[in-house]
């Protein structure tokens, strides 16, 4: 072969080479750049799908819809429904019948918040398991009687929460050291637990009154009802068919009927006959509980000072039916000095004015 045969052969191969080592550098290029170009696409369509989910709002919040395009149909959110309670049933099933009461033991406020962790505050309860078939006020009235209220709510809590009631307690305190007036702290009770909650019933009990059977619901009937219907301290009898003192119950109907209670009796005495007359002269009868079921104590004490009995009594009960329209919840007038809500109870404060 010639000399420049050969020459010519080696400058051939070698830019054949150079050609095939080009076109490898072009190849690699080309698929860099492919590669980075597409995560930069993937991307940028992630983007764009995250921010189509996300609807445009105008200044008052209400999705902004392009021109020619249907507004996109909201996603619904599924909220668990509000499951409705039933109503309680008539005869509650917590009840245990009669029940062991002493005075023997001593008890503390602290205690019978313990025992009784669902007691809001002022003495409010409603039933979690079903919705109460009434809203039951308990007006209590009172004066200097700490020791006889610790009675009292270590006693009733318990048993008005197994009676399955919407309820709360008001201890209407009367200030002052003058001649007590049972039945108008009574109507004060009535009128203040309303500016607070839709009552439709009032439960009007003497604090040193505890009964001893929970059957003995705390509610109202389609008639006035007396609670209180077996005291140990009449032997366990109703010392007289008028009798309706004590415990009593009525509706916000049928207490607006009598006009409430008389404010004029002032000192021990009488404003409980008052009310059964008020009771009878308009066609309404007083219903109880068997005097097995309307089994109460009373914590023994002497009686108050201030509370003298009432020798204006007679006189006053005698003329109930002339003077109810006029002397009652329409007549009411006291004034508020303060009112607490405490854990177990709510006390109000009011100044009853003078004899």
């Amino acid at each position: 072969m010639p000399a420049d045969s050969s020459v010519n052969f080696s400058v051939l191969h070698r830019i054949c080479k150079l050609v095939v080592l080009l076109c490898l550098l072009h190849i690699a290029v080309t698929v860099v750049f492919y590669v980075r170009s597409f995560d930069f696409r993937v991307a940028f369509v992630q983007n764009q799908q995250s921010n189509n989910n996300i609807t445009p709002k105008s200044q008052n919040n209400k999705p902004v819809v392009s021109p020619g395009l249907e507004p996109a149909k909201e996603e619904k959110v599924l909220e668990q429904p509000v499951k409705k309670l039933e109503k309680c049933p008539e005869t509650s099933p917590l009840l245990v019948g009669p029940l062991r009461v002493e005075f023997n033991i001593p008890v503390s406020l602290e205690l019978v918040k313990k025992e009784n962790p669902n007691v809001q505050p002022g003495g409010r309860f409603k039933p979690k398991d079903c919705e109460a078939l009434q809203k039951v006020a308990i007006i209590i009235p009172f004066r200097n009687r700490e020791e006889h209220l610790k009675y009292w709510l270590y006693y009733l809590h318990p048993i008005l929460q197994r009676q399955q009631l919407d309820y709360g307690i008001y201890v209407i305190n009367q200030d002052g050291d003058e001649t007590f007036n049972r039945a108008k702290l009574l109507n004060i009770g009535y009128a203040e637990a309303l500016k607070e909650y839709d009552y439709n019933c009032f439960v009007f009990s003497d604090v040193d009154l505890i009964p001893m059977d929970d059957r003995n619901t705390y509610k109202c009937f389609s008639q006035p009802r007396h609670l209180s219907v077996s005291m140990d301290k009449f032997g366990f009898r109703l010392p007289y068919n008028q009798y309706f003192g004590g415990v009593s119950s009525l509706s916000k109907e049928q207490y607006l009927k009598i006009n409430g209670f008389p404010n004029n009796y002032w000192g021990w005495g009488g404003e409980d006959d008052d009310i059964y007359n008020r009771v009878a002269s308009k066609g309404m009868s007083i219903s109880r509980p068997t005097g097995e079921i309307g089994k109460c104590r009373m914590i023994r004490h002497n009686r108050d000072k201030m509370n003298d009995p009432n020798p204006q009594r007679f006189n006053r009960i005698a003329h109930t039916r002339e003077t109810m329209y006029k002397d009652g919840i329409n007549s009411l007038k006291y004034q508020v000095l303060s009112i607490q809500k405490l854990d177990l109870f709510t006390t109000i404060t009011v100044d009853v004015g003078k004899p």
